[in-house]
């Protein structure tokens, strides 16, 4: 995506430590290294630190990237200032950084590992004699108090009559008189630069997006992946029984179809329906159900004539996906959230607008639609939006063209949205759906089920969880 093209898309303001390592993944995915983008983020606070004209400079440094962008700093500022390097010489350094505290071994620069306060109260005039010290000594991916020997160095920094420039975010407790934010700022008062992060990184969903998925804690007892109710079937009994593989599938750990049809899924739990569709003489029923149920996907194989009966059960949910033949006006709305996974014939349905072509044009349109809720327009490139923010997702095959691979997402959506922000919830399933179908087209071609989809979305979807431990 070109500058001109982005269309107003890119987010502006706070990010957060979350999203912001989402981009920073999504960026390495893209063909830019964690080594280049440490590079040209010590390269920008060093040339900030230039500007306070220092005669004598000392660089903080962690274990973490935050650390690595602190060397690179230093490295850029060995030829024309006095540079001293202190680094937290206990535990295991991230790759890069180590990587970086190599190369700085090679300047001429004179570095003082420290371990504990004592090695830090030795060097206690390198604090008094800076004129500015660079804080690199926790990024944004650092929680809880400081602890020592880190909160000596604080100490020591805010004692000193230095400028104190923070890499990123500052230190806990740590006085910073300027920021060096990196590609967004992470918290009032940073001055921003620009460390070469392609827009598409942002934009589009990526791999970094699976960052954002909650871990389970070990104790974790049944029912705590969440638990979905799927309403639907009927005239088409096949699809609410998709959308609820898909939500197991994507971690779901209870998932009920209430449907007038029943199929032989020993995974999932039946609440029958009597008679042939869903009607009124069901609305207690799925009241009650939807109540307890954490995320409800509804409108998968229901037909037409059973929206009034929708229109009564959506607004007793807390969390809802509005998918199929849920899609119509007036809208369900749920009580908390709600996502809508309409493709371009259902949005034209619930909006009363045909799509233009061109994904810049149809995310104006469908961001600008005024839908209350998340919508997930499904396409050849699916547009993700809340009525502010943007996301476009790629992945996917046209052999997804076959009937059921929208209900598989919507049930994936469901199991994450138990978790997630509708909006976090849309982008991440659309990316996890279309790389299943991906895998799925390049054993089997145009020949892919629906129901080929549903095993490949752990793999798809848990992957840097297993690949990471």
């Amino acid at each position: 995506m070109q500058p001109e093209q982005n269309g107003g898309f890119l987010e502006e303001g706070i990010i957060s430590p979350a999203r912001m390592r989402a981009v920073d993944a999504n960026a390495i995915a893209l063909g830019v290294t964690e080594l280049q983008l440490m590079e040209s983020a010590g390269k920008a606070l060093a040339d900030m630190a230039r500007t306070a004209c220092p005669e004598r400079i000392l660089v903080l440094c962690g274990k973490g990237n935050n650390g690595g962008d602190g060397i690179v700093a230093a490295r850029h500022l060995q030829r024309n200032v006095i540079t001293d390097v202190c680094y937290l010489d206990n535990g295991k350094r991230s790759v890069s950084c180590e990587h970086q505290l190599s190369a700085l071994k090679h300047c001429s620069i004179a570095l003082h590992p420290f371990r504990c306060r004592d090695d830090l109260e030795a060097v206690r005039s390198l604090f008094e004699r800076a004129d500015v010290i660079l804080d690199a000594l926790l990024g944004i991916g650092s929680r809880g108090p400081v602890q020592e020997p880190l909160s000596t160095c604080v100490l020591m920094a805010n004692a000193s009559e230095a400028q104190i420039i923070a890499a990123d975010v500052p230190t806990r407790g740590m006085r910073a008189d300027r920021i060096c934010a990196f590609h967004r700022a992470k918290t009032e008062g940073s001055t921003v630069v620009d460390i070469g992060i392609p827009l598409e990184a942002e934009c589009y969903t990526g791999p970094g997006d699976l960052t954002l998925l909650p871990s389970r804690e070990h104790k974790a007892h049944k029912g705590a992946g969440g638990e979905v109710l799927v309403i639907g079937g009927g005239p088409y009994q096949g699809a609410p029984w998709l959308a609820g593989l898909g939500a197991l599938r994507a971690g779901a750990d209870i998932v009920r179809i209430a449907s007038p049809v029943f199929e032989p899924l020993p995974d999932l739990i039946y609440e029958y329906l009597a008679g042939e569709r869903v009607g009124e003489e069901h609305v207690e029923k799925l009241i009650a159900l939807a109540e307890h149920a954490d995320v409800v996907v509804c409108g998968n194989g229901l037909g037409a004539e059973s929206h009034q009966v929708i229109r009564q059960v959506i607004p007793c949910c807390r969390k809802a996906v509005i998918d199929a033949d849920a899609l119509r006006l007036p809208l369900p709305l749920a009580a908390d959230e709600t996502l809508f996974t309409p493709h371009a014939g259902e949005f034209a349905r619930i909006a009363g607008i045909q799509l233009p072509d061109g994904p810049r044009e149809r995310a104006l349109a469908v961001r600008n639609a005024g839908i209350k809720g998340t919508v997930l327009l499904k396409g050849p490139t699916d547009i993700i939006t809340d009525g502010n923010r943007v996301r476009f997702n790629r992945t996917g095959d046209p052999a997804m063209t076959v009937g059921g691979t929208g209900d598989v997402l919507a049930g994936i959506a469901g199991a994450l949205l138990c978790h997630l922000p509708a909006f976090e919830a849309a982008c991440i399933g659309a990316y996890v759906n279309g790389r299943a179908g991906q895998a799925v087209a390049a054993e089997r071609g145009e020949g892919m089920l629906a129901t080929d989809l549903v095993d490949r979305i752990p793999r798809e979807l848990f992957r840097r969880r297993s690949k990471h431990g």
